[in-house]
């Protein structure tokens, strides 16, 4: 029985085409696959209601039964009557009420919620880089949760309240209506006003949770920004700024929590003042029936338990219904920042790139300005031949990063082309273009995750032996070895700590290095792979480097004169153009824009200060 219910919606089935940016369209995207299972609940949920208004209906059947048998006839001659009702309250009411519970704790709930957030988190990793750049990493991670959240919450009690509510409500309708015409008139105009309050203040609900939901997702992005930085934050002793700052942001989800509380308390007091009309109209009513011969005993029975069992649902009904719509108004403000399609996409006709690429780089009149006006890059062209190694120099903001971003495909050009071996990159599946190229950024990107975890992102399938070989090449090995973490796990078992926290900037950059040594892909980029190290460490894997650039192609973002001098070609931007390019010594003699950044070093380093 368990496995049935846990295992009647499959939580890894991937969602076809993006998200939609409409609500009941979202809905249908987020939960395909599981309508069959929401069904069942459904079904068994109405089952539940059925029972309900059937259980009021029997009481009162059995109150007349021993009225009109009497005590001394009442076993003997309807033993068989009461049997099926007692078969009724102790075996099938509690059978269907048991199946509704394991639909909901074994199917919906354990289901629904890693079904839609693995759905809305595979969208969110294909978004570009630009889509990250545009917001707070904790907001969009809220975002996910809260929406996958609030969509399991809407599903399981629309099952599991709606259906039994509806049904009953129906159910009771039809009984009163039976015992006499006027009390399902009655029950209609009772009806009637309830549906009235919910259309009346359901849109202020919805409306509050929307508000509210984003204001508390900018609390979470604060808070978050505020943590990640927090060594920014002590170093710079501005505590108090970044408290102000969150109080800011609580100040603005406390106005959005009360005006929505407002709302909600104002739809409750509305709510009890019509729910406690019910009993009083349906029970008055059946009395004045029975003083006028109209209605049996067992009838006043069944009103009384229908107006007081409904008087309570409608309760419990309507706070369900403000919850599910409170969830609505959650999932609408998930959407905004969820659905919008992805920027770079593969192509129809994208074909994955030939492995092992033999590694020439073509950027022929690339334009990119990161959407504006003022371009990055502009005009900007240049061959990278197979095997050949070329350094990228040039001022903060001359375009050097952006360009092998572009070649990475984390943006798309806004003008000219980019081609690997000949094939546009836009041609190429994105996977399989970034397959051929090793990056170490100046800034490393380590995982809160186990030494040996984060080295072989370069090549999930690498053995042990083949981790700590690329370790000891990047100098990596020795101190991989001493570290412990705080659950005493140690070695290449031990976790680096959120963004590799426990670790220097130098000890990351040599973790990075393992990365890409064990990746071995043919193009090579280099955005400042040495900078964090001092000059022992560097001194001690420039031959490893070598060994590594040996037969690739690299592009090297470089003003270090150690990384320069290893360079088969310089290259110097400025103002996203390409303005000097030769050998070190031919530009040296040219006396231009490199002959005055050299001729300024110091310490190793070339000066790439604004003139």
């Amino acid at each position: 029985m368990k496995r049935f219910f846990s295992e009647l919606i499959d939580h890894t089935r991937t969602a076809e085409g993006p998200p939609p940016d409409r609500l009941w369209i979202f809905l249908r995207w987020a939960l395909r696959g599981a309508l069959p299972a929401v069904l069942i609940g459904l079904a068994i949920s109405v089952s539940v209601g059925v029972t309900e208004v059937l259980s009021a209906q029997i009481i009162g059947w059995l109150i007349d039964l021993a009225q009109s048998s009497g005590p001394a006839d009442l076993i003997a001659r309807h033993w068989h009557q009461l049997l099926l009702a007692m078969g009724f309250f102790l075996l099938l009411r509690p059978a269907l009420m048991g199946a509704g519970a394991a639909v909901n704790a074994l199917t919906l709930n354990p289901n629904l919620y890693p079904l839609v957030l693995s759905r809305l988190n595979r969208h969110t990793l294909g978004q570009s880089l630009s889509f990250f750049d545009d917001d707070f990493a904790g907001r969009i991670a809220q975002k996910q949760q809260q929406t996958a959240r609030a969509i399991t919450e809407a599903v399981s009690e629309t099952v599991n309240t709606l259906g039994l509510a509806v049904t009953a409500i129906v159910g009771a309708i039809a009984v009163m209506a039976g015992v006499n015409l006027w009390l399902g008139v009655v029950m209609l105009v009772w009806l009637g006003g309830y549906v009235v309050l919910i259309r009346t203040y359901m849109p202020r609900i919805r409306g509050g949770s929307t508000a509210r939901a984003a204001a508390r997702a900018i609390v979470t992005g604060q808070v978050v920004d505020t943590i990640t930085n927090i060594a920014t934050v002590k170093l710079f002793s501005h505590g108090e700024g970044e408290d102000r700052a969150t109080s800011e942001a609580l100040g603005g989800y406390r106005q959005a929590a009360i005006r929505f509380g407002t709302a909600s308390a104002s739809f409750r007091f509305w709510l009890m003042t019509l729910s406690g009309g019910l009993p009083v109209l349906l029970v008055g009513g059946s009395l004045l029936l029975w003083t006028r011969g109209a209605a049996s005993a067992g009838e006043i029975a069944t009103a009384g338990m229908i107006a007081t069992r409904l008087a309570q649902m409608s309760g419990w009904v309507s706070m369900t219904a403000m919850g599910i719509v409170a969830n609505f108004g959650e999932i609408e403000d998930g959407m905004r920042t969820l659905s919008p399609p992805h920027r770079i996409t593969d192509a129809s006709h994208a074909t994955p790139a030939a492995a092992p690429a033999r590694g020439q780089v073509d950027f022929e009149e690339v334009r990119f300005g990161y959407g504006r006006t003022r371009a990055a890059l502009d005009g900007f062209t240049l061959r990278v031949r197979p095997g050949e190694r070329v350094a990228l120099v040039g001022r903060s903001g001359a375009g050097k990063t952006t360009a092998v971003s572009l070649l990475l495909r984390l943006y798309d050009v806004e003008g000219g082309r980019i081609l690997l071996d000949g094939a546009d990159i836009r041609d190429l599946t994105q996977d399989s273009l970034r397959a051929q190229i090793g990056v170490v950024r100046q800034e490393t990107a380590m995982f809160n995750r186990s030494a040996l975890e984060n080295i072989r992102y370069g090549r999930p399938d690498a053995t042990i032996e083949e981790v700590e070989e690329a370790a000891r090449r990047a100098e990596a090995h020795d101190f991989i070895l001493g570290l412990r973490d705080f659950k005493g796990r140690e070695g290449y078992a031990a976790h680096l700590g959120e963004r590799g926290v426990k670790l220097s900037g130098g000890q990351r950059q040599r973790i990075a290095l393992a990365r890409v040594i064990l990746k071995n892909a043919p193009v090579l980029v280099l955005d400042e792979a040495t900078s964090a190290l001092d000059s022992e460490v560097e001194a001690a894997i420039q031959d490893t480097l070598d060994t590594v650039m040996e037969g690739k192609t690299v592009i090297a973002i470089a003003h270090r004169l150690s990384t320069i001098a290893r360079m088969d070609r310089i290259v110097v931007l400025d103002g996203g153009r390409i303005v000097e390019e030769g050998g070190h010594t031919q530009l040296l003699r040219r006396g231009g824009l490199y002959a005055g950044f050299w001729n300024r070093q110091s310490g190793g380093f070339i000066d790439l200060a604004a003139e």
